[in-house]
Order: structure tokens, then C-alpha cells, then sequence
């Protein structure tokens, strides 16, 4: 991780967010890094993308406790979320710090697409999920609508600290979000492509914007999957499974100071 001059936090509360944790070496790399990352830049929030964090395909149980243990205060979720066994329960169970896209049909759906975390001084920060359709599965529901619902089911007003991880593939459909949400809430940033945007910054109604976090996952490999697998299912039409690149992780992701007065991003930052 490259060193961040931080500006003083003051009154500010900051917030880290992960890019999507992607198998063992991402957790690894979660569990090395983000403890002293938290301590030098006096985080008081992490939430992390948690969609990949089994296996390069899914979460767990024991993925998403390992990541709460390493110092993880809430997890969203995407397309992936419910590939591994066991994490119906698990999410129905555990909807206030591990979360998955709101706009999935509520009524077959377990989970729940937002949670509200609170410090220890008494601010609450709701944090939000949404599925973009762009290239995904077009039987989602519109983000767009999914945003607006949420904020309506939420019943937070315009001052509220509103955290909001589109997991999308077209960056189009993130920057039309990120119109859309200007000054509704306080940070929008998109997760899936595993590709960092270098385009961190502050829309004109106050919200915190990165088209892209990037991926916590390791380093070598194509966007955390292996190499020669990759490679693979682009020369052969034969089936090639992916699976996990080894090598050391590294974490990317997004710092931003929001003021609890007005619930504005006043700074941001990419990490990488």
C-alpha cells in the first residue's frame, strides 16, 4: 500500500472500503494490512466487498467471520453471493453487518440489502447495496428505483451518512448512479470489474465517488484468477474453471472523511 497524507480527521468520521476480497490471498492480505492501515489513518468504519472471499466465487460463514475478525465492520455483496453452501442461513441470520444488493427480489431473496452500523459515539452510517444490469443479469431490478427505496426504507434525510457500493460492470451505469445519487447520499462506490479507476473525487452535491475500487486479492494472475486459466478460456472454447492466482495480496479500496453534520464527503482517497 502506498502511503496516504491524510489530512486531520477532527470531527470528520473516515471510512475505508475495501474492493472485492478475492479468495485466501485477499483475506490474507485483509488480515496483514488492514489493522495497522486502520490504526495509521484513524479509520473508524471498514466495509469491505466480500463477493469472491470463498474461492474466488462466493462467501461463507467462515470467510466472512475471518474478514470480521481482521477488522471488518460491514460486508456487501453481488452476482456471487449466493454461490456457496450454507450462506442463506448465514445471511438471514447475520443482515446487520453482512448485506447483499438490495434490488434482488425481496420476497425470494434472504438477507437484506443495507445495514446501519453505529460508533461508538452514537453516528450511525447506513451502508447500502445495489446490483447494477448493464451486462449482468437483466432480471435485477432497476439500481436506479433500488436506490430510491432503499433511502425511502432506510428513513434517512439529507444530512444522514449514506454508503452506497454499486456492484456493476459498466462504468456508464455507475456514472449515470453517481449522478442520480448527488446529494441524496454521502459516498457511491462501484465494485465487480477488480480494475482500480483513478477518478476519486467529489460530485458538486456532495458525494464521494470511485467508479471502481479495484480488488483485494493477489497480485499476480488476471484480476485474482490464474494466469494460464485465464488465458485459457480465451484460446479454447473447452471448459476451464477459474481458480485463485497464488502470490501475495494487496488491498485497494477508497479512504473518504464524511462530515456528520451534513453527511457531505469532505475528502477522498483512493487506496492501491
Amino acid at each position: 500500500m502506498s502511503t496516504i497524507a491524510a489530512p486531520a480527521k477532527g470531527t470528520n468520521l473516515r471510512i475505508l472500503f475495501l474492493g472485492d476480497v478475492v479468495g485466501r490471498p485477499g483475506r490474507l492480505a485483509v488480515e496483514r494490512s488492514l489493522p495497522p492501515m486502520k490504526a495509521a489513518l484513524e479509520i473508524d468504519l471498514t466495509v469491505a466487498n466480500g463477493e469472491n472471499a470463498a474461492g474466488g466465487a462466493g462467501i461463507d460463514a467462515g470467510t466472512a467471520t475471518e474478514l470480521q475478525r481482521s477488522g471488518v465492520d460491514v460486508i456487501t455483496l453481488g452476482d456471487h453471493a449466493f454461490q456457496r453452501k450454507g450462506v442463506l442461513d448465514f445471511l438471514a441470520k447475520n443482515e446487520s453487518w453482512c448485506i447483499r444488493p438490495f434490488n434482488l427480489p425481496s420476497e425470494s431473496t434472504p438477507g437484506k440489502g443495507w445495514c446501519c452500523w453505529t460508533s461508538p459515539t452514537g453516528i450511525k452510517v447506513f451502508v447500502c447495496n445495489l446490483i447494477g444490469r448493464v451486462f449482468m443479469n437483466t432480471g435485477y431490478d432497476c439500481p436506479f428505483r433500488g436506490l430510491d427505496r432503499a433511502l425511502q426504507e432506510m428513513a434517512v434525510d439529507s444530512r444522514s451518512i449514506v454508503l452506497c457500493d454499486l456492484h456493476a460492470e459498466a462504468t456508464s451505469e455507475k456514472w449515470s448512479m453517481a449522478r442520480y445519487a448527488d446529494g441524496r447520499i454521502s459516498l457511491l462506490v462501484g465494485t465487480h470489474t477488480h480494475v482500480q479507476t483513478s477518478d476519486a473525487q467529489i460530485l458538486p452535491g456532495g458525494t464521494g465517488y470511485l467508479t471502481d475500487l479495484g480488488m483485494t486479492g493477489s497480485r499476480d494472475g488476471v484480476i485474482g484468477m490464474a494466469s494460464h486459466v485465464a488465458v485459457k478460456r480465451f484460446l479454447s472454447p473447452t471448459p476451464a474453471p477459474y481458480e485463485v492466482a497464488e502470490g501475495e495480496g494487496v488491498l485497494h479500496g477508497l479512504v473518504a472523511d464524511i462530515d456528520p453534520s451534513s453527511g457531505r464527503a469532505c475528502w477522498v482517497h483512493a487506496v492501491s
